[in-house]
Parts: structure tokens; sequence; C-alpha cells
């Protein structure tokens, strides 16, 4: 089974190495990817150093300055991680959508069932390949960028910071792995591949682009915020959208990395805070271990739902008969 379940697994990776999606992806992430970084390092080497609030930038870009490669440089408020959050879950779609029911409509899965292969080595291989290809994606252009960034920069990064980018990675990979699953669940009991991909883009967009409009209208609903609003009412307002907005897989994956690679400010974007809590958290980043009991639920939800979503595609696909064409 073991063998079965490697030479799909090559093939798939081959398949996927010598197709024109996958050249047309890596190229557009490494294009993207290398702009961000060269707005990264044009805002970094462009920090204010006088006044108090320069100093306060000046200070954290100093001590995690290789970490602000993914953050600081800004297009349409957009940077380099909250493109991972919209691009990633592409990218799992498009490896996953058409994973089994293309193999159906071709034939070609009767033809491989027919062979000395079980079917769960076809589905375990396909999935497998599929993780490896993103992995290569995202590791490569991330290791790109802080190379670049040794290189304009002039100092190594700390080994806090490679630990933290080894992390980021993996969170990627995680959240990749669960767009994927959802794609290849869709994949196994829709017939065509339309129908697979009609299904798996409009959650895509309705969760990346839609569901914080609608999680701050129904936040907004329950807590109003009027001109004459207590604090009280606008941290329970933060409060409620908040967790409305944990929903979302992409909420959840930027909460997490940006918990991990921005360990002082992520207080500010992602967490309702009164003024007098936010004056002690500016100079107080978190150390490591504290960022990853921080972001362990985030990452425990996520690879759950990557899980079940496998799982029940896993079950289905077991028990499907599939008829030569």
């Amino acid at each position: 089974m073991r063998s079965a379940s490697l030479t799909v697994y090559r093939k798939e990776l081959a398949d996927y190495f010598s197709s024109k999606i996958f050249i047309i992806l890596l190229a557009f992430i490494y294009i993207i990817g290398l702009g961000f970084a060269y707005l990264s390092i044009q805002g970094i080497k462009s920090a204010p150093t006088s006044t108090d609030e320069a100093l306060l930038v000046k200070v954290f870009i100093d001590e995690f300055i290789y970490l602000k490669l993914f953050t600081v440089g800004q297009v349409l408020s957009f940077n380099f991680v909250s493109f991972l959050s919209i691009f990633i879950p592409l990218i799992g779609i498009l490896f996953g959508f058409n994973a089994i029911n293309s193999e159906k409509n071709s034939g070609n899965l009767s033809r491989l069932l027919s062979q000395p292969i079980y079917r769960d080595s076809v589905i375990n291989g396909k999935f497998l390949a599929g993780i490896t290809t993103l992995t290569i994606m995202i590791s490569s252009i991330v290791f790109i960028i802080i190379g670049i960034g040794i290189r304009s920069i002039g100092v190594p990064p700390t080994s806090e910071e490679i630990l933290r980018i080894f992390i980021f990675i993996i969170i990627c990979i995680i959240y990749g792995s669960f767009w994927m699953s959802l794609a290849l669940l869709f994949s196994v009991i829709t017939k065509n591949i339309v129908g697979s991909i009609l299904i798996s883009v409009p959650i895509w967009l309705f969760f990346v682009f839609f569901w914080g409009m609608i999680a701050k209208a129904i936040a907004d609903a329950a807590v109003p915020t009027g001109d004459q609003a207590t604090t009280a009412q606008l941290i329970k307002n933060g409060t409620v959208y908040l967790n409305l907005n944990r929903i979302s897989p992409q909420f959840l994956f930027l909460e997490s990395v940006l918990t991990l690679i921005n360990p002082t400010l992520q207080h500010i974007m992602l967490r309702p805070v009164s003024s007098s809590a936010l004056d002690r958290m500016l100079f107080n980043p978190l150390s490591i271990s504290q960022s990853m009991i921080q972001i362990w639920p985030q990452l425990v939800i996520i690879i759950a739902l990557a899980f079940i979503c496998f799982a029940i595609s896993y079950v289905i696909f077991m028990k499907q008969e599939i008829r030569s064409t």
C-alpha cells in the first residue's frame, strides 16, 4: 500500500510541476512577493528616527526587522500576509477541485483502480502531492524574501526570527491544506469539474470578502455604537465582531500569523483594548512561547476543519461506485 501511495504521489507531483497552472501560479506569487519585499525594504529604510512615535517604530523595527519584511510594505492597504490570506485558498482550490471527478469523467480512475492500487492510495497520493506543491511554492518565496532582506539590510536574522518564520510557513501550509481538503471534498461528491469549482469558489469569496462586512453589521446591530457610546460598549461591540469574525478561516489565519510575526502591535489590529491596556502592550512584545499560546486555538480549529473535510472525502470516495466509461 505504501509503494502504491508513493507511486500515485510521484505521478501527481510530476503532473503538478509540468502543468501550466503551476508555472503561472509560481510566477505570479514570485512577482507579487518580490514587489512586497521591495516595498517593505523601502519602508524599513525610510523609518523615522525622531519624535516619540518614531522612536516606537524604530525600536520595533530594529528588534524584529526580518519579520517586518512581511508586514511593512503595503499596496491598497494590503501587505504580503494579507495577500497570502487571499491567494493560498485559491492555490488549494485549484489543486483540489478536479482531483477526483476529472479522473472519473476521463475514465482514468477506473483503469487506475484495475491495477493493484488501493483506493486510499489514490486519494492520499493526490492530497499529499498537492500539499507538497503548495509547500514548495510558499517556502521558496519566503526564503527568497529573506535572502533579499539579508542582502539589503546587511545583518543576519536572529534565531527567534528564524523560528517564527518557519512556524509562519507551517501555518500557511495548514491554511492551504484546509482549502485543498474542502475543494477535494467537492471534487469527490460532485460529478463534474464545473460543479466542484462553482461550490468552492463562492465559499472562498464569501469568507474572504463578505463575511467581515456581515460580522460587522451583526455586531453593530447587537451592540449599537453611536456618538454617545461608552468605552465598555465599544469594547463589547469589538468583542462580538471579533468572535463572529473567527468563524472565517481567513481571519483565523490572519490572527495567528499576525500574532506570530507582529508580536508587539498585533493587539492593536485584532483585539479591542482600552487605551490604558494599549500603553502597556506597546513596549512588551510577546515571546515565542507566549505567541504560540495565543495562536494554538486558531491552529487547532484550522487543522480540525482540514481533517474533517479530508475524512469526509476519504469515507465517501472509499464507498463510491467507480464505473468505467
